[in-house]
């Protein structure tokens, strides 16, 4: 089996180093990775420069690029051979909720799944961030089961592992997403020539947090899995919208 190992953390994450280490014993492991944190990129290409690769002595790649591109060089030409699935992460820190708009863990994994592979995001949910061991172990358990029950072609698989050790988390669980309250302010400020500058405030507190979402599994010692659909079209809305819409056929 071949894995191709991104994140968006950059090259150098302890995440994506754990994960590194873990999978060579059971895969061909590819690693193309941002050069440096890109947090937050999101699904942006770039499209106006081009992209540059340094190759490194442990076998990784890095790119000068956001994880989007990174995934999308490496299947699209850069590898020799196409990879049988796509792993980003482990982020440091969580992607629940509304974070998967923003997030650069997911969209390399949801590039993965654009170009027809299965793909996995993984992220450890957490502020120290002490148990990377919990969330290689949750990875290796679901590419096991990939690997014998593939999921639909159209889902990607948002994984988030509570920063504890393995035997008090108390098992998976198969969530939905749920969202935040809007993010806190920005925050203005100054450089040293006097200029504004401006922050992005922090995310939003939870909002919906409920039994059965991402938010309350990890808030309970278990591992959130969410599948996420790459279609964002709203089906049950399509016949609503056309009777909605004007008529502007010429009589």
């Amino acid at each position: 089996m071949r894995i191709l190992l991104s994140n968006d953390d950059g090259y150098l994450a302890p995440g994506l180093i754990a994960l590194y280490e873990s999978l060579q014993k059971i895969a061909q492991v590819d690693v193309i990775a941002p050069d440096q944190n890109r947090s937050g990129a999101s699904n942006s290409l770039t499209l106006l420069s081009p992209l540059r690769l340094k190759h490194h002595a442990n076998g990784m790649i890095s790119v000068d690029g956001t994880p989007t591109d990174c995934v999308h060089i490496a299947v699209t030409g850069l590898l020799e051979h196409e990879p049988d699935m796509v792993i980003a992460g482990i982020n440091a820190g969580a992607n629940l909720g509304d974070d998967v708009v923003y997030s650069g863990t997911v969209a390399a994994a949801m590039e993965g799944r654009f170009l027809g592979l299965p793909a996995i995001a993984v992220s450890l949910a957490g502020q120290k961030l002490a148990h990377y061991d919990s969330a290689v172990k949750t990875i290796e358990i679901l590419v096991n089961k990939l690997q014998t029950t593939p999921l639909d072609t159209d889902t990607l698989l948002n994984v988030n592992v509570p920063d504890l050790p393995w035997d008090k988390i108390k098992g998976f669980k198969s969530t939905r997403l749920g969202f935040r309250h809007k993010a806190e302010p920005v925050i203005k400020s100054q450089d040293p020539r006097g200029q504004a500058i401006y922050w992005v405030g922090a995310a939003g507190a939870a909002a919906d947090a409920g039994e059965g979402t991402d938010f309350h599994a990890i808030d309970n010692g278990y591992i959130s899995v969410t599948p996420i659909h790459v279609d964002l079209t709203k089906h049950q809305q399509v016949k609503t919208l056309g009777d909605w819409l004007p008529n502007t056929q010429a009589e």
